[in-house]
């Protein structure tokens, strides 16, 4: 299990994810997977869509998208109406704007309420996310073993 998913299982209630996009320049087909990932989030299915693009990482192109599309039953042209919508681009131009202004460099980069996790191990995870509890005068919850 991805250690995100474990973190969010041991602490139900207490860390909620926010993902911002930070497609990189250097990857060619990074701003169009996140527009792809933001219209599907418009029909309800961001996260599938998200899973689905980072297993084909390796194989993303035009064709990639459209089939990834597909296999989650978007209608062809609704779904590029939304790719194409003013706010999704918005969305990724904010996203951006808040990455730099956190000072993201790359991806993927981890904030635990706005402090830079550099130790992305579930140990990692669990250190910071507990630091964070005591902070707030709570019970850590028991690290599952």
């Amino acid at each position: 299990m991805p250690i995100l998913e474990q973190v969010l299982e041991q602490y139900p209630g207490e860390v909620k994810v926010v993902f911002k996009n930070f497609p990189l320049r250097s990857h060619r087909f990074a701003l169009q997977a996140a527009t792809a990932a933001l219209a599907a989030g418009s029909l309800g299915k961001f996260w599938e869509f998200h899973d689905l693009l980072f297993e084909n990482y390796n194989q993303l192109n035009d064709q990639k998208i459209r089939d990834i599309s597909r296999s989650l039953g978007f209608d062809e042209v609704e779904f590029e109406k939304k790719m194409k919508d003013p706010a999704v681009q918005g969305q990724i131009r904010q996203d951006v704007l808040d990455g730099r202004q956190a000072g993201v460099r790359s991806t993927p980069t981890v904030f635990i309420n706005g402090r830079l996790l550099r130790d992305r191990t579930l140990q990692g995870f669990q250190a910071a996310v507990e630091k964070e509890l005591q902070k707030r005068g709570k019970t850590p919850a028991k690290p599952a073993s």
